[in-house]
Parts: structure tokens; sequence; C-alpha cells
């Protein structure tokens, strides 16, 4: 069930209007959302309904056990053991066959080439995603953050409430537990600011990621060595553009469907191309995930407190790590390499902290996108193919329209608009009153629906 369609759309009125019929009954109202969430994760394939409610059960069982421990090598023993349940079933459906494949290959190089035992595996949709949440409810309790006495059904409807539950943002326990305490209350500017980010996630996702995507991004990337150099340029450019503007689409919509419901997420993307640095850029680029990395890796490895060097190190393998999360391919673990060279890089120059011109701006772009190249190439041999082929700026354009230069241009465009800009029109919305406000929210739905192309892609982080 995908976001920009129209089962999506009639599936979230209806649970809209359920839940606020029971508004004073949050025990029900919680079991219909978790009901809902669900219905929702099934739509793709019941049978992993299963694995979510077993990550949820767990969790909360482990949860509850951590919590009612005192401090003690047992309580530790416990911990790393939740941690591992929830790494192992991610390990397991996400990177057994990369494993099994790389040990293959490994044997073969030193002449003890064996048959190994693989499996065809299907991916569950958002387990990155709902994974993390669990290790989130595991050592905010640890550490005292979250309510360990929290009840089953607030555990399960927090791992698997369906506005983040495929592809983010990332809630943390502290955060989510303790609005489920209550029944919400909506007030008309958070009605505004749901519809606001519902429509400018659409459009971001249905018009400008969709059309880049359909018309550069993915003939370029299929065979690079076919094309000159100003599509292969674009196309980079294109990408950095999609890729943002598909991801902080679904982050978008995503806090916009729980703000309607009443719950409130925090801001994933905070126009991550305006960064002047590359510690910049990771506070403004999937910050649910990059805060996750801060303060569950890089913080316990002992983040910048044991000299340049343990600095150093610590930075590598967050981001190697943050890397290897996205994918279970070499091209993601260098991906993160080049951002933790980066950041270590900056950090021995102190150019994070006196890094503010408009060439640092420049540099951290380019940088950044030619990391994406490895990000969106499916695997070495291409990401070679794409930085080496000898054609020239001179050569045939044969994708690049003036209309996708367009595209591209909007997409990065974007990142000029005033910082909170969603707010302040939310804010100036809630003034007007509710008719006023639907018809606008229909008109501007109707417009994103006549603009987008045909057909709906799924969202690129569906995959993660």
């Amino acid at each position: 069930m995908l976001f920009p369609t129209l089962t999506f759309g009639i599936f979230f009125v209806l649970v809209l209007s359920f839940a606020w019929a029971l508004d004073r009954e949050n025990g029900q109202r919680k079991l219909l959302l978790l009901a809902a969430s669900y219905i929702f994760y099934g739509w793709w394939d019941w049978r992993f309904c299963a694995l979510l409610a077993f990550s949820s059960i767990a969790n909360w069982a482990f949860g509850r056990i951590i919590g009612a421990m005192p401090a003690s090598p047992l309580r530790a023993l416990v911990i790393v053991l939740a941690i591992a349940v929830n790494l192992g079933i991610l390990g397991f459906f996400k990177y057994y066959g990369f494993f099994i494949e790389n040990v293959g290959e490994a044997l073969a190089m030193i002449g003890w080439e064996r048959d190994l035992f693989l499996m065809q595996i299907i991916l569950p949709v958002g387990i990155s995603f709902y994974t993390f949440q669990g290790i989130s409810y595991i050592i905010d309790i640890k550490r005292g953050e979250a309510d360990h006495r929290a009840s089953l059904l607030d555990a399960m409807l927090y791992i698997s409430f369906f506005p983040q539950l495929v592809a983010g943002p990332i809630v943390r326990a502290k955060d989510f537990l303790p609005q489920l305490t209550r029944a919400p209350t909506i007030s008309r500017a958070a009605v505004s600011l749901g519809v606001l980010l519902i429509l400018w996630g659409l459009f971001k996702k249905s018009v400008i990621a969709s059309e880049i995507a359909t018309g550069i991004v993915d003939p370029v990337f299929f065979a690079p060595g076919e094309y000159g150099g100003i599509d292969r340029l674009f196309a980079v450019y294109g990408y950095a553009v999609q890729i943002y503007c598909d991801f902080s689409a679904y982050s978008d919509i995503a806090i916009g469907c729980a703000a309607l419901l009443g719950y409130r997420f925090n801001r994933n993307f905070d126009q991550p191309y305006r960064a002047r640095s590359f510690q910049d850029f990771w506070r403004r680029w999937h910050i649910s995930l990059s805060t996750w990395l801060r303060d569950y890796l890089y913080k316990p490895l002992g983040g910048s407190r044991g000299g340049a060097l343990a600095t150093n190190r610590n930075l590598m393998i967050t981001m190697l790590l943050g890397g290897l999360w996205h994918g279970a391919a070499w091209t993601f673990l260098v991906w993160g390499l080049i951002h933790g060279l980066a950041l270590a890089t900056e950090r021995a120059l102190g150019l994070a902290r006196s890094g503010r011109s408009v060439i640092s701006l420049v540099i951290t772009f380019h940088v950044v996108c030619l990391a994406w190249i490895l990000f969106r190439s499916p695997d070495f041999a291409t990401a070679w193919t794409y930085l080496t082929a000898t054609d020239t700026l001179g050569d045939p354009v044969q994708v690049l329209t003036p209309f996708l230069a367009g595209m591209i241009v909007l997409g990065l465009g974007l990142h000029a608009l005033p910082p909170r800009g969603i707010e302040s029109l939310a804010g100036a919305m809630s003034r007007l009153r509710s008719p006023a406000i639907a018809g606008m929210g229909v008109f501007a739905f109707i417009l994103i629906d006549a603009l987008r192309p045909a057909g709906v892609a799924p969202f690129i982080y569906f995959q993660f």
C-alpha cells in the first residue's frame, strides 16, 4: 500500500474517521490503530505480520525484564541478548545472502571452494526501520528514559505504527510512548500542518522525484557508458534531487498522517543541500537515523572523548555500519566510508567549525553527489563506468531536456525556501475557517494529481 495511491487515501480516511470517533476511548483507539497498522503492513505480504508481531512482543518482554532488574552483570547480559535478537532478525533477512555469497567467493580465492547452503530469502519491507525502533525501546528503558511498564498494546503500536512503519522516520521510544498514555487532542494548527505536509510530500514524490527518475536517472544509471558527459553529470544532480524529494516526501507524509491522528514526530530532513560541512549535512539529512547512530552507536563507542585517533575510529565505525544499514552490498559500505573519511578529514582540519563559505557549500554538495553514484549504482563496475567513461561534456545530449533540467533546478531550489516555511504557512492557514482549509487542500491535491506522471513508483527507502 503506497502513500500516493487511491487505496491508501481510502484506507487513511477510514482509519482517521474511526480513530476520532473513539477520541475519548484511548484503549479502543490504540487497538484500532494497531489493527490498521497490521493491515497496512500485511498489504505487501501478510506472512511478515508474524515477524513484526514477534519483534514487538520480544522487545516488550525484554523491556519488562530489563526495567525490573537492578544494575548487574546479569542485567547487562539480558540487554546484550535483547539487542542480539533484534540484530539477528535483521541480519538473517537482510544480510544472510550477502554473507554466504562473500564467504563462498573468499573460499574460492584460496582454493577451498565449497557448496554453501544458500536460501532465497525475501526481505521484509521496513525491517531496518522497525528493528532500530526495537533497539531504541530496549536502550531507552535501560537508560531510564522510557517506562518499562508500558503495556503490550503500547509497545506493539510503537513498533508497528503505520505512518512510519516501512520507511521511517525512526521514532524513539522515549518520544512516542508518553503520547500513548492518554487520548490525543488535536488543534486546527495541527490539522493545517498535517494537511500541508501530506500535500508537500505528494508534490515532491509524485511530481519532482518521479519525473527526474524516469526521465534521466534510471536510463543513465542503467547504462552509463552509453551516455555523454552532460547526461551523466545531470543524472547525478538528478539523483541527488530524486532521493531527497523521494525520501523527505515519505517522511513529510508520515509526519502529516501522524499529526492528523494526534501524534507528533520530529522533523527528518532540514534542507540538507544547504549544508556547508559534512557534519552539518548529517544534522540535516535523515535526522532520525543520524541521531540514532550518534546516540546509540557513536557515543557508546566513546564519541569524541578519547582523542583524535579514537574519535576518527568511532566516526569510521559509525559511518561504515550506517552505510551497511542501507543495504547488503559493498557499494553501500564504501558510500559510508566516503562520508566517514569526509567527516574525519574536516574534523582534523577544523573545517566543520570554520567552513561556512559558499565554496564549502559547493564542495560539500559535490562530494555528497560523488558518493551518491556509489549509492545508486548496482555494483562497482557500473559506478566505475560512470566515473571513467571517456565521453566529454561536448558529446551529444540524449536524455536531458530543458524540462528535466528545470525540475532538477526546482528540486535544488527548494533548499532556498525559508527553513520553516511549511510551519509558517500552516500557522496562517489555521486562522482560516475549516471549509476554506478543506477547499484549499482539495484544490492542491487535484493540481498535484494533474501534474504528476502516470503510475506510482515505490519509495526508494522501501528496500532498506
